[in-house]
């Protein structure tokens, strides 16, 4: 604004000399106190524990209170935890989620190495124990509902954490932070989305089987197919070890029906989950079906996991499943080889792992909402797959407007593929975006994603991207 008279501009630069030392004076109080106390004066925020962790690092449990609905704040509140790995409010910050569960420890996401920030990591609503005493779900468990949980984490911390902001997940943490994203785009100030599939159309899922008639080689392939159809083959005697099994150790079968049920589903599964967590490699150890009942039985429940389909293994992922079927979507597969053994087939969906009343009905628009604002309106996003990862079937893909963005694919990776997986141009072009939208001058040595910027084993050595408690 021009000031034309002297006498005002001279009481305008006065009160902006005061304004200045004011400031100043507030960014030096606030630099001197120390960040637990900052923590604990954020809105809404409380501290619940500080675990010991490698310098120059502290680590917070936290919870801030949510609105069970944003639509109707008046509905009552509910503590939703997060936790806070804390480097310095001069560093930038990641926004994590898993989309599930939170880990109570301490570790860095590969965007957090990379640009050497601090990290928050979210646990999603409605995933014990950040989930209301009285919930509804169909109103409170949404993907725009999520999105403004974080919105509003940001909102609080942002004060503290004034530098530039990146959200990050792998898998369904991948999906939710696009879906953030989507409602609040101007949070953060990149994305960087692992694995995360995108079933815009739920009913078309054939781009799975075109997936499994080409991953890895024939042979593999025809190992695969072959212990599923010994293991039905053998379902009298393995059903019957399965019941005894669940009875020695207490599981119990009432959502997903009975053991036979949720037998047959752990074997539709085991070819997915093969490709999921294993590599090219493991292929060798795949029993052949002239192997024992033993054998076989150890295979599934290393590749699938015994207690996966009790009701004690689904309780905790009973949000995951209800998302699935409200909103996400859920591949099912053809399975052409166990036709004819399948007691159950076309069963296997997202609405047979959750009970009965609690079975919405599907919105089939919420996906293509987002498909529409990546390729249209979406910008800055990084997105990372596995050459062999079955998620990556249906990915996210960018568009003719979708703006500074890249899209990568992992040579043989799975589940587990991340930037330093990749060829190393893209992981320096990957990476050099990542360092970019964060304001963070590279290092002048290399742009290495595996070794950026400094290795410290109590924190990197546990990976949740790779972690089957959180990805599904």
């Amino acid at each position: 604004m021009i000031r034309f008279r002297r006498s005002l501009l001279a009481v305008a630069l006065l009160a902006g000399m005061v304004g200045t030392t004011a400031v100043a004076g507030s960014a030096a109080a606030a630099t001197d106190t120390d960040i637990r106390d900052r923590l604990e004066a954020a809105p809404g925020v409380t501290v619940l524990e500080e675990q010991p962790v490698a310098a120059p690092y502290r680590f917070f449990i936290l919870s801030i209170t949510q609105p069970v609905d944003h639509l109707n704040p008046r509905k009552g509140t509910f503590e939703q935890r997060f936790t806070l790995l804390h480097r310095g409010t001069d560093r930038p910050t990641v926004l994590h989620t898993t989309g599930y569960n939170v880990p109570e420890y301490a570790f860095r996401s590969e965007p957090t190495r990379l640009i050497d920030g601090n990290q928050i990591s979210v646990e999603q609503r409605f995933f014990t124990p950040s989930r209301p005493a009285d919930p509804n779900w169909q109103q409170q468990l949404t993907i725009w509902q999520a999105a403004t949980d974080h919105h509003r984490i940001v909102q609080a911390l942002k004060p503290i954490y004034s530098q530039k902001w990146i959200s990050t997940g792998a898998s369904k943490g991948g999906m939710t932070s696009v879906y953030h994203r989507r409602f609040y785009p101007d949070d953060v100030d990149g994305t960087v989305a692992y694995v995360a599939p995108q079933d815009v159309v739920n009913d078309e899922d054939s781009a799975y089987d075109k997936f499994f008639t080409k991953v890895g080689t024939a042979e593999c392939r025809a190992a695969l197919d072959g212990v599923q159809i010994e293991a039905l083959k053998r379902r009298a005697e393995l059903v019957a070890r399965y019941q005894a099994w669940a009875t020695e150790n207490q599981r119990t079968f009432t959502i997903v029906g009975n053991a036979d049920r949720a037998f047959e589903f752990m074997v539709n599964g085991t070819t997915w989950a093969f490709w999921q967590y294993s590599l090219a490699s493991d292929c060798a150890d795949v029993p052949a079906r002239t192997a024992s009942s033993d054998d076989i039985w150890n295979w599934i429940d290393l590749i699938y996991g015994l207690d996966s389909n009790t009701d004690q293994g689904i309780e905790g992922f009973i949000p995951y499943y209800f998302q699935a079927s409200y909103q996400l979507g859920y591949p099912e597969i053809s399975l052409p080889h166990l036709k004819g053994l399948q007691h159950y087939r076309g069963q296997d969906r997202a609405q047979s792992y959750i009970p009965r009343e609690l079975v919405p009905r599907f919105q089939p628009l919420a996906m293509l909402d987002i498909d529409i604002w990546v390729k249209f309106a979406g910008s800055r996003l990084l997105f990372v797959y596995g050459g062999n990862d079955p998620w990556g079937a249906e990915p996210f893909r960018l568009g003719p407007f979708t703006r500074d963005s890249q899209w990568y694919v992992a040579a043989g990776a799975n589940h587990g593929a991340n930037i330093a997986a990749l060829k190393p141009d893209e992981t320096a072009r990957a990476t050099s975006a990542v360092l970019r939208w964060a304001n963070v001058t590279p290092p002048a040595s290399s742009f290495s994603a595996s070794g950026a910027p400094v290795y410290i084993p109590s924190l990197d050595d546990r990976n949740p991207a790779l972690d089957r408690r959180f990805n599904r």
